[in-house]
């Protein structure tokens, strides 16, 4: 495990390796933990890079900018991540080509953000050689996310924290993820409680209703109850089928 800032002007944003080792490169998974874009919920990072790597994923924890930092620094710290991971990709012994994203709740966001980006998600400058890795990714797993920023099922607090109060209707809903959602956005595992009161299962299903209309790769399951922010959920027997199921998914898609 080491600990790495991302950007050469700033340690506002890091990213901590959770590397394995292998015959061969190992798949790889930025980890992008909750926490409304106010705070990040620590349970939801390290220990879930450690399941990761024991199903032999390497794993990759990033600390990105939250409130008051707005839109797009976050997106921008998580494009960075993915290309940080690429651009190393050798010395931690990764596959180049099985790079995804997990996320919980507006961590979820976050990965489901990044995984229907069309643009460059390049920072301004100055740039060096980790920005000309590619930050497309090859899945994303999205752990009782939030994905409406607008309507009746909006976390109004993620909303709030990453585009600020006063955030026009227009951008909220651009920023909502059923609406960027096209063919080109890869294979998705989502996960959410039927019961959720933080975050509203409705996040999860609308989404799950626009990549079918897209003709996307899913899996979705609803677990019948079960607080919001569980993580590994190691507390709750049935909810905790969830990680069982996730490591098939990736096992499906040839990780």
């Amino acid at each position: 495990m080491s600990e790495h800032p991302l950007w050469p002007a700033t340690g506002e944003a890091t990213i901590t390796a959770f590397p394995v080792e292998g015959d061969g490169p190992a798949p790889a998974v930025v980890v992008c933990p909750g926490g409304a874009y106010h705070h990040l919920a620590d349970h939801e990072g390290a220990p879930v890079a450690r399941w990761l790597n024991a199903l032999g994923v390497a794993a990759f924890v990033l600390r990105y900018r939250i409130a008051p930092h707005r839109h797009p620094l976050p997106l921008l710290d998580a494009a960075r991540a993915v290309r940080w991971v690429r651009h190393h990709a050798a010395d931690l012994g990764v596959d180049p080509g099985r790079v995804g994203v997990l996320g919980f709740s507006a961590g979820g966001h976050l990965a489901g953000l990044l995984a229907t980006e069309k643009g460059p998600m390049l920072a301004e400058g100055p740039h060096d050689a980790v920005d000309e890795a590619d930050a497309r990714l090859d899945l994303a797993v999205l752990c009782y996310p939030v994905t409406a920023l607008t309507g009746p099922a909006a976390h109004r607090g993620s909303a709030d924290n990453l585009l600020g109060a006063d955030a026009s209707a227009s951008l909220r809903e651009e920023l909502s993820l059923a609406s960027r959602v096209t063919a080109d956005t890869p294979p998705m595992f989502l996960w959410h409680t039927a019961d959720d009161e933080a975050v509203p299962v409705e996040n999860t299903l609308v989404l799950s209703q626009a990549l079918a209309r897209h003709g996307v790769a899913q899996e979705v399951h609803v677990y019948p109850s079960g607080r919001h922010g569980l993580g590994l959920a190691e507390e709750d027997p049935v909810v905790a089928d969830w990680t069982h199921r996730c490591a098939a998914f990736l096992r499906g898609r040839g990780w």
